[in-house]
């Protein structure tokens, strides 16, 4: 599934699955402004980390049209400043808007800074990255996929299937990569509330791909690793620390516990641009709060009496010791996860890809 995703550059739009009607409905959401993506990115339409970096590049392409006159660049610094806002948690969002500026900076020392150039430079990049994004999730599925045993069942929370990414995948792209490397794999799928990404999204995608896949409410959990129904764990990340602590929707945090101390292996599956250096812990992760009406309500029938408050933390933190391995495009990282983190993101970012040299480009976006 790669479809989910689309951009349309004769008409300049922005093709979304909507993630909030699914499973009942298969519908799309069009966007042609920054603020139509950043209502997508902040109402659920589109979730999931790397999903939400690709998106925010073609926003970025959205943003670009959206300027003119002379004051234009100062229009787009604060177009992009708002995509890079629209979401705290998910580090991939930033990424995703400083790689294009990084772009653009680089445009301009190739004298193709002005915006009637810059355009197609950006929407280059962001199919590029779009790419980028299912190839490293189909290289980290077959690292991952040697991580689980035939005949396997595979609690998974959340959704970090095709749908959170451009495609294949992160904790479901190892379940595709095992099975497609001739093993039997079944799936429990936690149901994930308050979005039920688990029961709606999870469950959907697999059994569309033909993959044997429970939906269990979130308590069973323990009840299902003590009657030993679950083998492993791999669920995705929307940011991981430099020390290995890794955020995921609320709930993982309590299955990484459960895991420990069933001696359940605990996997955290996510490509590189998922982890942020800059932040040393977990500590430092922003946790994004979102509306109550999430659990106070289940379309418009309310579950909770009026005037009482809830708690709608969309994230935890995972502590690093309680993850067996991260999962990522340039294999599965062990601990001391600080060394292993710095190994890899030094080795993805050793060379520059082949336009950057040929522009007199270093791999930070320098001048050389």
């Amino acid at each position: 599934m790669e479809d989910h995703i689309r951009f349309d550059r004769q008409n300049l739009a922005l093709h979304l699955l909507d993630q909030r009607v699914l499973p009942e409905q298969e519908a799309d959401i069009v966007c042609q402004t920054t603020d139509d993506v950043i209502y997508a990115l902040q109402t659920m339409v589109v979730r999931g980390a790397p999903a939400i970096g690709v998106t925010a590049a073609w926003g970025c392409a959205l943003a670009l049209n959206e300027t003119s006159g002379p004051d234009w660049a100062t229009q787009l610094e604060e177009l992009l400043d708002r995509l890079a806002n629209a979401r705290p948690t998910a580090v991939n969002l930033r990424w995703a808007v400083d790689r294009m500026r990084k772009r653009w900076w680089r445009a301009i020392n190739s004298g193709c800074g002005d915006r009637q150039a810059l355009l197609p430079i950006f929407l280059d990049e962001a199919a590029k990255m779009q790419a980028e994004d299912v190839e490293a999730c189909k290289t980290l599925g077959r690292f991952g996929g040697e991580c689980l045993q035939d005949g396997d069942c595979v609690l998974t929370h959340c959704n970090a299937g095709a749908l959170a990414t451009a495609g294949y995948g992160t904790a479901l792209g190892v379940i595709r990569g095992a099975i497609e490397q001739g093993k039997r794999i079944t799936v429990i799928a936690d149901e994930t509330r308050p979005f039920l990404q688990g029961a709606r999204l999870t469950a959907w995608e697999l059994h569309k791909d033909n993959i044997p896949v429970t939906v269990a409410c979130d308590n069973a959990c323990a009840l299902l690793m003590s009657k030993g129904l679950v083998q492993r764990v791999v669920v995705g990340a929307d940011r991981i620390a430099a020390n290995g602590d890794a955020a995921n929707k609320i709930g993982t945090f309590g299955v990484a516990l459960l895991a420990k101390h069933f001696n359940i292996p605990f996997y955290v599956a996510a490509p590189l641009s998922t982890i942020d250096p800059t932040t040393p812990d977990g500590s430092g992760i922003p946790i994004e709060q979102r509306p109550e009406r999430e659990v106070t309500h289940v379309g418009d029938k309310r579950l909770t009496p009026e005037g009482v408050p809830v708690y709608n933390f969309a994230f935890d933190v995972t502590p690093a010791e309680l993850i067996t391995g991260i999962i990522t495009e340039k294999g599965v990282l062990q601990p001391p996860y600080g060394l292993a983190i710095w190994a890899a993101l030094n080795e993805a970012s050793a060379a520059p890809d082949a336009e950057d040299a040929a522009n007199g480009v270093d791999a930070a976006g320098k001048g050389r």
